[in-house]
This record gives structure tokens, sequence and C-alpha cells, in this order.
């Protein structure tokens, strides 16, 4: 009995399957971000000016945006002579707005290190050992980061 029914049941349930799959409405797609689009293309180009303005733009209608934030003290920090109150101040409020931020405490980490100060460094880092469970190119990036500023450090 039991050798009859498998294949009416395996049947079934490929059929029904498939059948309730078929009738899911499709994934939307995702919106695209005009502001990060733009971003990208002048970061691309290393054209960190341009790249902050597109962000400042950004935050102006959306402030609450944490990766705006993030992005538009990477541009700073990227860019001659980099504000760098400006860039803690925006990569602190991404922070704010979103605790859990990975970029930005592996790029908050990398500003503290442009300062000299390792500790603050190795604070971002030490959070994105808990944010990264398994791992994440943020905490590979910040570590291999301090390492070579340690390793320039010892140098002098």
């Amino acid at each position: 009995m039991k050798s009859v029914l498998y294949p009416i049941i395996l049947a079934f349930s490929v059929t029904g399957a498939s059948a309730f799959a078929a009738g899911d409405p499709p994934e939307p797609e995702k919106k695209k971000d005009a502001v990060l689009e733009r971003y990208s293309e002048a970061s691309a180009r290393k054209d960190w000016t341009a790249a902050a303005a597109v962000l400042r733009e950004g935050l102006a209608r959306n402030p609450g945006n944490a990766d705006y934030h993030n992005l538009y003290a990477y541009s700073v920090r990227k860019g001659d002579n980099p504000d760098m109150t400006l860039v803690f101040k925006h990569y602190n409020e991404a922070l704010r707005i979103d605790a859990r931020h990975r970029g930005a405490h592996e790029y908050l980490g990398e500003a503290y290190l442009m300062v000299g100060n390792v500790a603050k460094a190795k604070e971002h880092l030490a959070t994105l050992d808990k944010l990264c469970f398994f791992g994440c190119t943020e905490y590979s990036e910040l570590k291999k980061a301090i390492s070579d500023h340690e390793t320039k450090s010892a140098r002098r």
C-alpha cells in the first residue's frame, strides 16, 4: 500500500508546490537610488569633490539615511585636505542612525588611524568582530589597515 501511495503523494506535492509558486506575485524590483548611482559614478572617477556634492544633496533631502552619511564622510576623507571634524561628525551620525552599519564602523576606524588614534580604531574593529559572526570584508579591511598603520609606525 505504501508503495502505491508514495508516487501519488509525491506527484501531488510537486504539482501543488509548483502551482503555488507560479501563482506568487513576482518580487518587486528594488528601486534604484539615484543619489547612490551618481555617487558611484563620481567615486569610480575618484572625483571626491563631486561625490561629496552628490551626497550633500542627498542628505538635504534625506538626512536620516545612514548610507548617505557614511559615504559623504568617506568622500570628504578621501578628498584633498579632509575636514576631519566633518568626517567624524558624519560617520558618527551614520552610526547613530544605524549602530550596526558595518561600513561606517570600518571607515570610522580608518579615519581614527588617519589622526593616529589606534585605540579607537581597534574599538571599531572589536565592534565589527561582534557584528560579523562569520567574518566580513569590513572587519578584514580594518584589521589590515590597523596592521599596516602599526607596521609603518614601528618603522619611524
